[in-house]
């Protein structure tokens, strides 16, 4: 039986050490994918001795129940395509997680200036309707303070932000020309 813990409260679960670790790393991997890190965090709640933990996630490293790179990457990639953020937002989830640096590098490769770009381009564009009604100033600064929230840089942020404003004033432009020609040629074809 493990020694009680130093607060003087009893263990919360008792039995084999390396039996209860490996059992609170099955249920929470049942949930989802966890890192090494989050598995030792919630060994250390449950007080599992360090010697006992440190088997089972080696073990389970080892037979690929635990796998820190391919989550890294898996979570990069769902970050920053479908939640639309960039690389410094998605490291700095990535270290939430208890992932080392090398991880995190390797994991970010795929995200480069181009593909952060095209993904805050999107996420404008798919944020943008719902500003319409707004002043053009107004929904600039919510779309600066959109991209930064996300982890975008100033310089990304300015060009697709400049980009899009100019893209829209000269679709307004062209609406404002076309329904120009238009009802001339109405008034000319009633009358």
């Amino acid at each position: 039986m493990p020694p009680p813990p130093e607060d003087g409260g009893q263990p919360d679960l008792p039995g084999d050490p390396v039996s209860v670790a490996r059992a609170i790393c099955l249920r929470l991997l049942t949930d989802r994918q966890r890192t090494r890190a989050e598995l030792a965090t919630a060994l250390r709640r449950k007080r599992v001795p360090d010697d006992a933990a440190r088997t089972v996630l080696d073990r389970f490293a080892e037979v690929g129940l635990i796998d820190d790179a391919a989550i890294a990457e898996n979570y990069a990639l769902v970050q920053h395509r479908q939640r639309g953020l960039a690389a410094r937002a998605v490291a700095g989830k990535l270290r939430q997680r208890g992932l080392d640096e090398d991880t995190i590098r390797t994991a970010l490769m795929p995200i480069d200036a181009s593909s952060e770009q095209a993904a805050a381009s999107a996420l404008v564009a798919r944020k943008l309707p719902a500003l319409r009604h707004l002043e053009p100033s107004v929904q600039a600064r919510r779309m600066y303070g959109l991209l930064g929230r996300r982890g975008y840089s100033a310089a990304i942020a300015s060009t697709v932000i400049t980009a899009l404003i100019s893209h829209t004033e000269h679709s307004l432009i062209n609406r404002e020309e076309w329904w120009a020609t238009d009802d001339s040629s109405d008034s000319d074809v009633s009358g």
